[in-house]
């Protein structure tokens, strides 16, 4: 990838909405604004997929990009929504559908979405790369990929394979990095090993590394009272090799800011802190329950309507802050919207879907036991 933009990407999944609870309804005037602040700074990358905000992700940035831009004053990344797809003719219907919700004749950057094992193995079978190769060959699209969510000798299979692939996206946090189940490292090495181009997505762990507990969060002011602590996660990541973009889940004016703040000229880590880092990484990981990221990949087809993402951030919190009053306010005030936790049915449906691969039933029933009949 020659004449790398700034390493910062605007991630479309976490979008400003108007309606609590609503992820279809985008605060459109909020995210021009956004994309205005973000361009002006000299950023230009842009993620979206077919599935952010129940579908309006990719009309959202049309509006609020294509229609207000030149095609040359940014570049777009969109993803297959391979668990969608059954025959070799999804590919093609998606795709046209994609080009047509974002407003482009091309895209910069195209993804299979959350490959994993299994997908692997359907894609393959539907000829999904070989609709990768098409669409790079006739320009549609410019660079070709895959994110990824499982182990690293699945993702060494892939890339044997398909060595064609112009770059990965991995999940990467200073949680994350040493975590068995979602292997960030391992996969990282496999990555580098294939000499290929890495974009990060999740480096604040869906937010959760911008809001750590004041105890843990005063390794990294004691060092530097001016930085967030979004920017030890995304400069951690964006400081690792191999590190061609780092995606961002921006829901506000203020965490873009911040992190243009310190993007637009960006300096890696030193070897000071990456030590704080490590002892930040060392001391959160004791406190999380549930390393569950807040994707939403689970609620989609949840018959008990539970929002499984809102109760584990909620739980999390709870063991990280002495505020039971407010907990058990926000669960009551959840459970008023959403499923009760108790009312999950075992289906299963949320696990297999989770990227994270977490036991979410098991741990549906911790909630459970915190918060209901109190």
């Amino acid at each position: 990838m020659n004449n790398e933009p700034k390493k910062l990407g605007f991630g479309l999944m976490r979008l400003p909405i108007t309606a609590s609870g609503d992820d279809k309804t985008i605060d459109q005037k909020a995210l021009e604004a956004m994309a205005d602040e973000f361009i002006a700074h000299g950023f230009t990358y842009f993620d979206t997929a077919y599935v952010y905000h129940g579908g309006c992700s990719e009309t959202a940035f049309r509006e609020a990009v294509v229609k207000r831009y030149p095609r040359d004053a940014y570049t777009i990344a969109d993803k297959m929504p391979v668990y969608y797809c059954n025959e070799a003719a999804d590919y093609d219907r998606y795709f046209a559908e994609q080009l047509e919700r974002c407003g482009v004749e091309y895209f910069d950057y195209y993804l299979l979405h959350a490959m994993g094992k299994a997908r692997y193995e359907s894609v393959s079978a539907q000829g999904g790369f070989e609709f990768m190769h098409r669409i790079k060959a006739d320009g549609r699209a410019k660079q070709i990929g895959f994110s990824f969510h499982d182990t690293a000798d699945v993702l060494d299979l892939i890339l044997t394979e398909h060595p064609e692939m112009d770059f990965v996206q991995l999940q990467i946090n200073y949680i994350d990095w040493e975590n068995p189940t979602v292997q960030s490292r391992l996969c990282y090495e496999v990555v580098r090993k294939h000499s290929k181009p890495i974009i990060i997505m999740e480096p604040v762990k869906g937010g959760a590394l911008a809001n750590i507990m004041p105890e843990i969060e005063s390794h990294f002011t004691s060092y530097d009272s001016t930085a967030s602590s979004a920017s030890w996660a995304v400069r951690y990541c964006a400081s690792l090799p191999g590190v061609f973009m780092v995606l961002s889940g921006m829901s506000d004016m203020d965490q873009l800011c911040d992190n243009t703040s310190y993007m637009r000229e960006f300096k890696p880590l030193t070897p000071a802190e990456r030590e704080i880092v490590s002892q930040v990484a060392t001391e959160i990981s004791a406190s999380i329950v549930v390393p569950c990221t807040g994707c939403k990949y689970c609620v989609d087809g949840c018959p008990m309507n539970i929002a499984i993402p809102r109760y584990f951030s909620l739980l999390n919190r709870s063991n990280q802050y002495d505020l039971p009053k407010k907990h058990q306010r926000e669960f009551d005030e959840l459970s008023t919207k959403f499923g009760l936790p108790s009312a999950c049915i075992v289906c299963g449906q949320c696990e297999g879907s989770c990227p994270q691969h977490l036991p979410i039933i098991e741990s549906l029933k911790l909630v459970t036991d915190k918060f209901e009949g109190k």
